[in-house]
């Protein structure tokens, strides 16, 4: 095996290393040691599978330890999933994939989780702020009979 090789796109000249790189997930960051193939300067490197497990290995405990910061975040504020996901957004389902590590929350829904954490109290707020646009998005959609304007029900969508 040769000690350097070129880059088949920038033509620059890559010598196998060992280089830092930050990985995260949410707000949590680790630094790892990643070998591959490296220019000089800090344009693309090149890297194999092999070069690439402890990259992910660590990306898949920073998934698993977010989501446990989430949970630990909505139990403190004793909310419970659907709560969670209807007060921070994402949907009724969402906090599910969050701590399970599925899948990250948005950076504004991540920031918001991170000032409730510091300050449990401002929830309240949340929840009336929330309430307000559940019942102004249903205010003037309904017709006389109570019924939600423009849905059919499913008898009527099967017989159109």
């Amino acid at each position: 095996m040769t000690d350097t090789r070129i880059h088949p796109v920038t033509g620059k000249e890559l010598t196998r290393g060992v280089r830092v790189q930050v990985v995260s997930f949410g707000i949590l960051t680790a630094e790892v040691d990643v070998p591959g193939w490296y220019p000089d300067d800090d344009s693309d490197s090149i890297h194999s599978g092999a070069d690439l497990e402890m990259k992910e290995t660590v990306f898949m405990a920073l998934r698993k330890k977010y989501g446990d910061r989430v949970r630990e975040t909505r139990k403190k504020l004793k909310l419970t999933q659907v709560q969670a996901g209807m007060i921070v957004g994402g949907g009724k389902r969402a906090f599910q994939k969050y701590e399970r590590g599925v899948m990250a929350p948005s950076d504004a829904a991540i920031g918001l989780l991170e000032v409730l954490r510091a300050k449990p109290e401002m929830v309240e707020i949340l929840k009336d702020i929330r309430k307000d646009v559940r019942v102004a998005r249903v205010k003037g959609t309904q017709d006389t009979n109570g019924k939600v304007k423009g849905r059919r029900s499913r008898r009527e969508s099967l017989s159109a």
